[in-house]
């Protein structure tokens, strides 16, 4: 799934080849999680002097990173997100804005530094994602599944006593312990 705000990039040379040069992270407050198909549209990627497309394993990726779901071309997901985030969070059904404005808060410390927290394993609902020994995990099933860009490989046969560090944003977490369940990568089913 892509993420819908990304980076701003340009082209540029190098030994006589195009190659995609980021220019400056994200300017935008809105990171959307995206089908990859809506209504015949299509993208451009790597255009010059726009921004691009991320694409994520799976939403639960795209979660931790700090997106949400697409307000149009996943509107019935964007509505049980909202849904969720307020009986989460409470103050009622939110906008865009509202939840845009949180995670833009709760994801990062600053540009390309991820903003992070400890929690104990026993109480992250599936689909958060957390850092143990610099690999990272998702909360599936009361267990943790090893992230991989091809998908996840393996599950963790311990559970870790002290806290973890949690990669997704503290809004999302409580979202997602309020029921939004988030689209999780086949791969996973293999575990459980």
């Amino acid at each position: 799934m892509p993420g819908g705000q990304a980076v701003q990039q340009r082209l540029g040379r190098r030994n006589g080849l195009g190659r995609g040069e980021l220019v400056r992270y994200s300017r935008g407050w809105a990171w959307a999680i995206c089908v990859l198909e809506y209504k015949g549209r299509r993208r451009t990627q790597w255009a010059p002097g726009r921004l691009t497309e991320l694409y994520f394993l799976d939403e639960a990726t795209g979660l931790a990173a700090g997106h949400r779901p697409c307000g149009e071309c996943r509107y019935r997901d964007y509505q049980a997100f909202k849904h969720a985030w307020a009986a989460a969070l409470g103050g009622g059904v939110p906008g865009v804005q509202a939840i845009d404005s949180r995670l833009h808060a709760d994801r990062l410390v600053r540009p390309g530094v991820r903003r992070s927290y400890l929690a104990p394993l026993s109480g992250l609902p599936d689909g958060t994602m957390a850092e143990l020994g610099g690999t990272p995990w998702l909360v599936y099933r009361g267990g943790l599944l090893a992230w991989t860009p091809g998908g996840y490989r393996d599950r963790r046969a311990e559970r870790p006593v002290t806290p973890v560090t949690v990669i997704t944003p503290r809004a999302t977490v409580a979202t997602l312990a309020a029921g939004y369940r988030p689209v999780v990568h086949p791969t996973a089913a293999a575990f459980g």
